[in-house]
């Protein structure tokens, strides 16, 4: 028989291991027409192959010793409703194998192999192992059921039974006996396996037990039926073909569930989901055969046999059975919804109805057969998905729930209109650009906290010229970033692009992330300053949980791991990548393109696990603070802090404290006024009054800065005007350009004064941002002057803000 048969049971279970037992990578990966094997496997036909093979197993004992139960206990109505009933799942299932067989070559395992190959190992392992018990508890029932026919035939009556000894009645009865005579057989079917059309058989299977099922109900009568297994060798033209009968039907399925269960223990060890714990049933002799499994097999039949009795495991088999069965159906559903280009069966007699109609029909059955015994089960089933998840390996088989995901993506994507916005579902969409992660960590890990459910972005630009360049050197970077986005436990995408500037990769970037709907709205930058990064991935090894293992990812090797990808961080002498013109640029060309823009500083300094514990909870009671200073410290002319860049700061704050990590800590909002101003109380009223509109808690302080605005050269000008200007909000439109007129003086002040009120110690800050000079040779001057107001304060973000982001409407 060929080692990748298809057949119905088991089936599908023979091994196609080369001779020389040299392992295959057990992936399901690429398609190999080349590959030349050791020796052309022994092929039978579509007969001796298929059609025999899935009649034994059908058949075995049930046909011959409990054919006639089935009718004297429910009625021929009834009887044939339940094989009705069987054999519609059945063929759903066949359906299902025949369309997934079909579709590509089968290898050792059967249902194991296809369900682990199309629903991925966590699955395929569990429901593997099932399969494994199913065929080791099948295999005892078909022992079981033939010790029973030969003590029936052979066997001396036990005490109190109706039946008189005859001449042929020689064999001891009992437990013991009946234990011993199912060991001798069990020993056989052991020896035999080490040495060593599904639709068309189906519809013979169905025939014959609907026929004998007839033919039972109109000759015999119930109590005959009710009480003697074995009535079909008295009735019968032949007596002693029966008996033929029995035993050859019931040592056939008996290895040949032995040979599955071996088959499938073998293809689990080869695919080491367990570890080192199935590392012995990878031995197989020089012709292939995997004989530790088979005598693991043997020794586990032999401990069934202890049930003693057919009908104690014959509900057990069957449910699991059913759930393999269901199992496959889902395999197959899966593949037909994915739409993929590579599933395309030669079988097409299947729809993704007949694989749903499978599904229910096996789930409906296993709680009918027995509630306690299905609960059980599916639990056993999940206990072990949950362990190969988290504790098994990692594959590269394909994964059915990629596929799957990408079909739903799309499909919601498309709908996903960006014409329906509306600020009331506004959420931040990140894009952070990342120059060499190894010294940006903690900005990662804090805007992953920042990003509140929306898109987070992480962008890189490789500078050089495709036309320089033998191949992308962006392809062999992918993974790599990958395997840090695992490593920090952040839900981030990666866009990787090559340009000739840092400029203009930041604006291909803000150009073409994100799909529909889902595009960046805020762009996240390091701040330009001259402090020497520090490498915060020396003496880690990345762990990925992604499906290869690149150079940033260690080897299986203890102690080795490979060089890292990232390269090395810039040295204090090092010259930049952009200078400071060009870093001004790429803030002004994102507001042009109507992006927020947020510049972060000192993030170097921030650890997650120091501010808000090494867990999920902020570590204390009082949780750490987040200051926000909503007004425009480089206007000092101006009082406004409802602008829509003051807002955008203030929602960006609130974001970040309605997070679940940063649910404890505390918000400080301070406003800036003059000591003697007039309206002190009713400005702080109202901004009471703002912040309860827009749901937002947090501790308001006033701030008294008349000494430091007094360092400003128009102050005496303005307190001279400021009977006339009690009124006036802002003052932009009065002194357009007096940034240019600020001095270093003024904004050291102002920075002093921000660190003096920021007691304790906050664990960010949120500044305002001012919006970059039109003059390009201002752009050193405007650095300079955000490089003043924010230096030394610690982890702070400078916040500049485009679109409306906040509203009071329901």
């Amino acid at each position: 028989m060929s080692e990748k048969t298809p057949l119905l049971h088991y089936r599908l279970t023979t091994s196609g291991e080369p001779s020389d037992g040299s392992k295959r990578t057990g992936v399901g990966g690429g398609v190999h027409p080349g590959r030349s094997k050791d020796r052309a496997p022994q092929k039978l036909g579509v007969l001796f192959g298929v059609v025999i093979p899935t009649l034994l197993s059908m058949f075995s004992v049930v046909v011959f010793l409990r054919i006639g139960f089935v009718v004297g206990q429910a009625g021929l109505y009834h009887t044939i409703a339940m094989f009705l009933v069987a054999y519609f799942i059945i063929t759903m299932t066949v359906l299902s194998i025949c369309a997934i067989s079909t579709n590509g070559a089968l290898d050792a395992g059967g249902a194991y192999y296809m369900i682990s190959r199309a629903l991925g190992p966590e699955f395929g392992g569990s429901i593997g192992i099932m399969f494994f018990f199913a065929n080791i508890c099948s295999s005892a029932l078909y022992i079981l059921g033939l010790v029973e026919a030969i003590t029936s035939t052979f066997g001396v009556p036990e005490e109190g039974a109706a039946a008189a000894a005859g001449h042929h009645h020689m064999l001891p009865s009992g437990y013991w006996w009946s234990l011993l005579y199912g060991t001798a057989l069990l020993f056989l079917c052991f020896i035999v396996c080490l040495v060593r059309l599904d639709l068309a058989a189906v519809f013979t299977t169905f025939i014959t037990y609907n026929v004998l099922s007839l033919l039972a109900a109109w000759s015999c009568d119930r109590y005959l039926l009710q009480r003697d297994y074995s009535f079909l060798g008295d009735i019968n033209i032949l007596p002693p073909m029966v008996t033929v009968g029995i035993y050859s039907s019931a040592l056939s399925a008996a290895m040949s569930n032995l040979i599955g269960a071996s088959r499938v223990l073998y293809a689990l060890s080869k695919d080491d989901l367990f570890g080192g714990v199935l590392a012995l049933a990878r031995k197989t002799s020089q012709n292939g055969n995997p004989w530790v499994s088979v005598l693991v097999s043997w020794l586990l039949v032999q401990m069934v046999l202890f049930a003693g009795k057919l009908n104690t495991i014959a509900g057990i088999v069957t449910i699991f059975f059913l759930l393999v069965y269901a199992a496959v159906n889902l395999a197959c559903l899966a593949l037909e919804w994915a739409s993929a280009p590579n599933f395309r069966p030669s079988f097409r007699f299947f729809t993704w109805h007949t694989c749903t109609l499978g599904i229910l029909g096996c789930l409906v059955m296993i709680f009918l057969i027995n509630a306690i015994y299905a609960f059980a089960s599916i639990a056993f089933m999940l206990v072990l998905l949950m362990l190969i998840h988290y504790l098994g390996p990692i594959s590269n088989w394909g994964y059915i729930s990629q596929a799957l995901i990408f079909h739903q993506v799309r499909k919601y994507l498309l709908m996903l209109d960006v014409r329906k916005d509306h600020v009331k579902f506004w959420r931040p969409q990140v894009l952070l650009m990342v120059a060499n992660p190894r010294s940006c960590t903690g900005l990662m890990t804090f805007i992953n906290d920042l990003k509140k459910s929306g898109l987070y972005v992480l962008g890189h630009i490789k500078l050089g010229l495709l036309d320089e360049l033998p191949s992308d050197p962006l392809q062999s970077r992918y993974d790599s970033w990958l395997c840090l986005v695992d490593h920090l436990k952040i839900k981030a995408f990666v866009n990787l692009t090559l340009a000739d500037s840092v400029r203009h990769g930041v604006q291909n970037l803000l150009f073409i992330s994100g799909f529909g709907g889902m595009r960046p709205n805020t762009l996240v930058l390091g701040f330009y300053d001259d402090c020497t990064p520090h490498d915060h991935l020396q003496g880690h090894i990345l762990l990925s949980t992604g499906h290869s293992f690149d150079t940033v990812c260690p080897t299986k090797v203890p102690g080795e791991q490979r060089s890292p990808f990232f390269p090395s961080l810039r040295g204090a002498e090092d010259p930049k990548d952009l200078q400071e013109e060009e870093y001004v640029s790429v803030i002004a060309d994102a507001v042009k393109m109507g992006k927020n823009v947020t510049l972060a500083r000192c993030f170097d300094q921030f650890n997650r696990d120091r501010v808000l514990g090494s867990g999920r909870k902020i570590r204390g009671v009082a949780g750490p603070f987040i200051d926000v200073w909503p007004m425009n410290l480089l206007q000092p002319d101006s009082h406004s802090y409802v602008g829509i860049c003051s807002l955008f700061l203030l929602q960006l704050a609130c974001v970040l404290h309605d997070s679940r990590a940063w649910n404890q800590a505390r918000l400080r909002l301070f406003l800036c006024m003059e000591a003697g101003y007039s309206l002190q109380e009713k400005e702080e009223a109202k901004l009471q009054g703002m912040l309860r509109d827009l749901r937002i808690s947090a501790q308001v302080q006033m701030v008294a800065w008349d000494e430091v605005v007094a360092l400003h050269w128009q102050r005496q000008r303005e307190r001279a005007e400021q009977n006339e200007e009690d009124e006036r909000e802002d003052c932009n439109q009065t002194y357009p350009n007096n940034a240019s007129q600020l001095t270093d003086e003024y904004i050291c002040a102002v920075n002093d004064m921000i660190c003096r009120h920021g007691v304790p110690q906050p664990a960010v800050r949120f500044l305002y941002l001012p919006h970059p000079p039109a003059d390009r040779s201002r752009y050193r001057a405007y650095l300079h002057q955000v490089d003043l107001l924010s230096r030394n304060l610690g982890p702070t973000l400078l916040v500049h803000g485009v679109t409306p982001v906040v509203t009071t409407d329901i």
